[in-house]
């Protein structure tokens, strides 16, 4: 059998197996690549949350100390269960995070937040006291009515669970106090 035909193009065979070599390559490519998608996903949805550490000098209290613990394992947002993350080392003391990409973040023991005036507006949910401040892309809300202040970082696309969830801990285990300004 001649390598070419009558009108000088290759063997139907030879272009036969071509096409399938190209087609097997595109497909290996493919998974290749959706292997390595799918492991950088996972390295980020099991990887641990790396914190900046903020002033917090009474994260050791006995207050945080019985607070921590007494949090959910899991926080509700718009619906979903967002499990507690890893926290990379050195982790801020008193410090626990909750849901990926964009986690929730709760800080015991921070220093009084200075937005925390007489004519600050508060909220209250399940008796706790709530400061606002808002930022970019999520806020911080800040209990202000128990003996350390704590901080819990909430991304916008977050729902309402969380803070509920937080409040019903905080109100479980630390009695309120006065404002201090």
């Amino acid at each position: 059998m001649p390598d070419t035909d009558s009108t000088g193009a290759p063997p139907r065979r030879l272009m036969l197996l071509a096409a399938v070599l190209a087609v097997a390559l595109a497909a290996a490519v493919a998974v290749v690549s959706l292997v390595a998608q799918s492991g950088r996903n996972d390295q980020q949805n099991s990887g641990q949350l790396a914190l900046v550490p903020v002033p917090a000098p009474q994260a050791g209290s006995p207050s945080c100390a019985t607070l921590i613990p007494a949090l959910p394992a899991d926080l509700i947002s718009n619906g979903a269960t967002l499990k507690r993350r890893e926290l990379a080392a050195p982790a801020p003391e008193a410090t626990v995070a909750w849901g990926q990409p964009d986690a929730i973040v709760l800080r015991c023991g921070l220093e009084r937040p200075p937005e925390l005036t007489p004519t600050a507006q508060l909220r209250v949910v399940s008796g706790v006291q709530w400061l606002p401040v808002e930022g970019e892309g999520s806020s911080t809300w800040y209990v202000v009515d128990r003996d350390v202040y704590i901080g819990l970082t909430v991304p916008d696309s977050a729902g309402t669970g969380p803070l509920q969830e937080v409040s019903d801990a905080v109100a479980a285990k630390l009695p309120p106090t006065p404002l201090h300004f």
